[in-house]
């Protein structure tokens, strides 16, 4: 069965982080700084409600 190709980037971070292993933590420490926050579906909900729909065309002046 042949190999499955990856692309240098992928193999330069793999050896990457098998050398830094800290970073994996550091990783998760900014996930959860700006992604894994708690969610408020009431402000959700204002947010939606108050958006304003988008012209597909916004760049062609009427």
């Amino acid at each position: 069965m042949a190999k499955p190709y990856e692309s240098e980037l992928t193999l330069f971070m793999r050896e990457w982080l098998e050398k830094h292993p800290e970073e994996t933590e550091v990783k998760r420490t900014g996930q959860a700084l700006w992604w894994d926050r708690p969610q408020d579906p009431e402000a959700t909900r204002r947010f939606e409600a108050a958006s304003v729909p988008v012209d597909p065309y916004h760049y062609v002046s009427h």
